[in-house]
């Protein structure tokens, strides 16, 4: 099937096909378009919108099995529903199905374009890669020696073919269990997206009103007060949208209504859920608020702020369908030891798929002046000072990859870096109540997010909240009612995201990862001689200076900016049994 979608200089001629719809999404990332999904398989009308176009974030995420499960139980939804005649098909006339292009045994992991996968025009390649390789690294000093214990664990099994009957019900479960597949996140998310299009072009093109689908990707709702969210005298809000440009702006993305637009008029939907990323302006103008997590590490301090910071980076080598953890021991300038980690992800036959995270050291501030790089009264806002601080956050970056690598400095320099590094803070926070309205409720990131460096976030609001949404429309056709039906949603929305940061409060400071399965974590436990449980007493709340830097940036994926270098294809070196 071609796809003709509507380009934003055409009038948009079927806007009010798309009044009072039963669902509405506000923000198309991976939560919302599976609950679209879900909703569209229960035989009611979607309307999506999204003011970023096209989905195009780097990362690379780690994923439980049980979405290869949903996205096969989608297609048979559709197929039951709906019939051949009714689902999207490719441009060949083959059926058009969610789970073949996740994964299959007919096909190959490997370095995929995605649509080129999607549209079939690639039949060798499926989107992800398996996990093949399951490392765990403890480089903890010992008795004040360094000391290394090297566990190498059972790969997951990864089905033949989706088990829709296996998909767990309780998330906790989910997030408790390992990771089977990876893949880079902007892959899965064009691939729910482009089945979306899909359905909204055939049923575009034959003449159905109203569609089973509406898309608007470069909106948002109207920003004026009382002119987006329109309240009704019942409580529900109406939603009225309008049309964006995008451009650059003196070095900054901006965006700014289309000139000559009026809004649309979206109407009043039964349901509409705002997942908009994990700051999201349009549900603080319906009142809601996030509140910091505090977590208690049992270290006789109580309750702090769950937090800890990261670099990332992207390095053009072969890591391979690896999943390779380390813990280690940093000393700060009294001899004071912390725990830090480090992550290592790769793709399955893809050598320019190398994301490795670092954890930073509490007592670690980047400050040129007090390193002695740059003279006194440096103007932070400085090409100097920023230079010096970019060196030493690089520097640092290259010498704790290079050790959960196995791969000389000096030959790690050489290699190809994509994105990064760049640093970033991970701070658990929630909402008290996801119903923000009489027919709204705020989930995914938007809701509560945790430690998403083993996807848990992602997974929490694609597996998590998104078939709660397919639990709201049973309810519904079984008669409940839509305050009943969206009370319980609001509740089921809390109840994943406390699991997703109850799982994930660990991972700030107990050794262990937590997705690598439970099995899997007890053999690192037996083989580290650190008891279950054992943790960091050092977790410090405030990280002083380093945070008046900038946060990961969602715009940075669309700014690539590459230090030279070569693609490394060999494979990873044999790890060495010694620190």
């Amino acid at each position: 099937m071609k796809h003709r979608l509507h380009h934003p200089d055409e009038p948009d001629e079927s806007a009010s096909a798309v009044t009072d719809p039963d669902f509405v999404a506000l923000g198309l990332g991976g939560t919302n378009m599976m609950a679209m999904l879900w909703t569209i398989a229960m035989g009611r009308r979607v309307v999506g919108v999204e003011m970023r176009g096209d989905p195009f974030l780097g990362v690379h995420w780690n994923l439980r099995v049980d979405l290869f499960h949903q996205l096969g139980l989608i297609d048979r939804m559709m197929m039951d529903r709906y019939g051949e005649a009714g689902v999207p098909r490719h441009k060949d006339g083959t059926v058009f199905r969610l789970a073949e292009r996740f994964y299959s045994t007919n096909t190959v992991s490997g370095d995929v374009t995605p649509d080129e996968v999607i549209d079939r025009y690639d039949r060798d390649l499926h989107l992800v890669g398996t996990i093949k390789h399951i490392e765990f690294i403890d480089d903890r000093w010992r008795d004040g020696r360094p000391h290394r214990v090297l566990t190498v664990l059972d790969p997951p099994l990864v089905p033949r073919a989706p088990e829709p009957e296996a998909i767990r019900a309780d998330l906790r479960d989910v997030l408790d269990g390992p990771s089977t597949f990876q893949a880079e996140a902007a892959s899965i998310l064009r691939l729910l997206r482009r089945y979306l299009e899909a359905i909204a072009e055939m049923d575009l093109a034959a003449g159905l009103t109203p569609p089973r689908v509406r898309l608007f990707t470069q909106h948002r709702v109207v920003d004026a007060e009382g002119e987006g969210f329109v309240r009704q005298p019942d409580g529900r809000y109406r939603i009225r949208i309008m049309e964006l440009q995008e451009f650059d702006f003196k070095g900054r993305f901006v965006r700014m209504p289309m000139p000559g637009r009026e809004p649309i008029d979206i109407g009043v939907p039964e349901l509409f859920v705002i997942a908009e990323g994990f700051h999201s302006t349009d549900a603080v103008r319906l009142g809601f608020e996030q509140h910091d997590v505090p977590v208690d590490h049992r270290d006789g301090r109580g309750p702090v702020v769950a937090q800890a910071d990261f670099i990332a980076g992207l390095l053009e080598i072969l890591i391979d369908g690896r999943l390779r953890r380390r813990i280690s021991s940093q000393f700060d300038a009294d001899g004071r030891e912390y725990w830090v980690r480090q992550i290592a992800v790769g793709h399955e036959n893809d050598p320019e798929v190398g994301w490795i995270l670092v954890q930073v050291p509490d007592f670690k501030s980047f400050d040129p002046i007090a390193e002695g790089l740059v003279p006194p009264g440096t103007d932070p806002q400085s090409a100097e000072y920023f230079g010096a601080y970019q060196h030493m956050l690089y520097e640092f970056y290259i010498e704790q990859a290079a050790e959960v690598l196995g791969i000389d400095q000096p030959a790690l320099r050489r290699v190809q870096m994509a994105y990064g590094p760049k640093l970033f803070s991970l701070i658990e926070r929630m909402g008290d109540d996801a119903l923000i309205a009489r027919n709204g409720v705020v989930a995914g990131d938007s809701f509560g997010n945790g430690h998403f460096l083993t996807s848990g976030g992602a997974m929490t609001g694609m597996i998590g909240h998104s078939s709660r949404i397919l639990r709201y429309w049973q309810a519904r056709n079984l008669g409940k009612t839509p305050e009943d039906a969206i009370r319980e949603l609001a509740d089921n929305i809390r109840q994943d995201t406390n699991a997703w940061l109850e799982v994930s409060a660990s991972e700030y400071s107990d050794a262990v990862p937590i997705n690598f399965g439970a099995e899997r974590i007890e053999a690192i436990v037996a083989a580290s001689g650190y008891p279950t449980g054992a943790h960091d007493t050092r977790i410090e709340a405030a990280r002083r200076h380093r945070h008046t830097l900038l946060p990961l940036d969602a715009s940075d994926w669309r700014r690539p900016v590459f230090r030279n270098g070569i693609v490394m294809t060999d494979p990873l070196p044999e790890l060495s049994t010694h620190p």
